[in-house]
């Protein structure tokens, strides 16, 4: 027997989609998008039509329009594509509307366009503390939320193919992440498991980028990105190697909490054009470390050099500067920073700078 015939079950369209069968269920309950047909009255079955709205519901919700929003313009994708393929499978228990107990569906409203333009206040939905953020912020903390793995992926490269690099991360994936992060704060230990999974993603996502950039690297030095020890966080440093990545910098990422010793030895064995030397908090922030690498000279005797240090995050704010490091003010500035220590053109401020941090 084709099953297709009569449409298919919720499982199968939930796989379909990349969803779970509760979300499908729940935006069913909630917001009236149930299949038009149900197998004997009550099995649901979805027929193509109804994929093609719940298809919707996904795109839509996923570039952070609000669910109630997103049911109301997934189904009149619905009657676009019944208009197209009337037919009806015999024998099964027709409804024009929704069941008894399902959500009356409103007055359609056309679907809202991507933003690019003015932030938006954040609605009921993620149950995350955003603000004023862009819609992709809400529809990355909605699937978040979900747990919704595979949402979150195709978000990720949606919005790096649309906005480049530094603006999702700028725009959509740091406000999130301080999102996810407010709310563990203020929950205990819930919400765990969000921010893991999202910054699962976002690594996966930023990592992807960095090795989709050029595949030859400029002649010269590396720059060289590490934490510095007991500083675990490196997602901006996964940034900056992407960032720098795109226009074909040579790096070398270090990683988290890099001891001391090893951060010396790569610098002298390497002859680096600049460190980042990440911290997240003041008391993580190695302030003799950062000038003893800043000190730190290399080359033949005569024309030694030293590295520019950049100390980057906000562990290091409220110290003055030590001669040979600035202090970036973001992701754009550093990558300005750097690539004009390579004779690039800047893409940002040069942020504030210390004697001897020039190229």
């Amino acid at each position: 027997m084709d099953d297709t015939a009569h449409g298919i079950t919720t499982g199968a369209v939930a796989r379909r989609l990349g969803v779970s069968p509760t979300t499908v269920r729940s935006w069913e309950r909630r917001y009236g998008i149930g299949p038009a047909v149900r197998a004997d009255g009550r099995h649901r079955r979805w027929s193509p039509a109804d994929v093609a709205m719940l298809e919707e519901m996904c795109r839509l919700t996923a570039s952070g329009v609000p669910p109630a929003e997103a049911a109301r313009a997934a189904r009149e994708v619905r009657k676009a594509a019944e208009v197209r393929s009337p037919a009806v499978p015999e024998g099964s228990a027709a409804t024009a509307g929704p069941a008894a107990g399902e959500a009356v569906a409103e007055p359609a409203t056309p679907p809202a366009e991507p933003l690019r333009g003015p932030a938006r206040s954040a609605r009921a939905g993620s149950g995350l503390p955003l603000g004023d953020v862009r819609q992709e912020c809400r529809g990355l903390a909605r699937a978040a939320v979900r747990l919704d793995g595979p949402l979150m992926e195709a978000m990720l490269r949606a919005a790096l193919a649309t906005y480049g690099l530094v603006a999702t991360w700028e725009e959509i994936m740091t406000p999130t992440l301080h999102a996810v992060g407010r709310k563990w704060e203020s929950s205990g230990d819930r919400y765990v498991e969000v921010e893991h999974l999202l910054s699962w993603h976002i690594s996966t996502a930023l990592r992807r980028a960095a090795v989709t950039g050029p595949s030859v690297a400029s002649p010269g030095p590396p720059t060289l990105l590490a934490c510095v020890p007991s500083e675990q966080h490196t997602l901006p440093l996964e940034a900056l190697a992407a960032g720098l990545a795109e226009q074909a910098l040579p790096t070398s990422m270090f990683g988290a909490a890099v001891p001391a010793e090893a951060l010396d030895a790569a610098v002298r064995r390497s002859g680096p054009a600049a460190v980042v030397l990440w911290s997240q908090a003041r008391s993580t922030a190695d302030h003799a470390l950062a000038r003893h690498i800043a000190g730190t000279t290399f080359g033949v005797r005569g024309a030694r050099t030293a590295p520019v240090v950049l100390l980057a995050g906000p562990g290091w704010r409220g110290r003055a500067l030590a001669p040979g490091t600035a202090r970036p003010g973001g992701l754009r500035e550093a990558i300005g920073l750097i690539s004009g220590l390579y004779g690039e053109p800047s893409s940002g401020n040069d942020g504030e700078r210390a004697g001897g941090a020039g190229a």
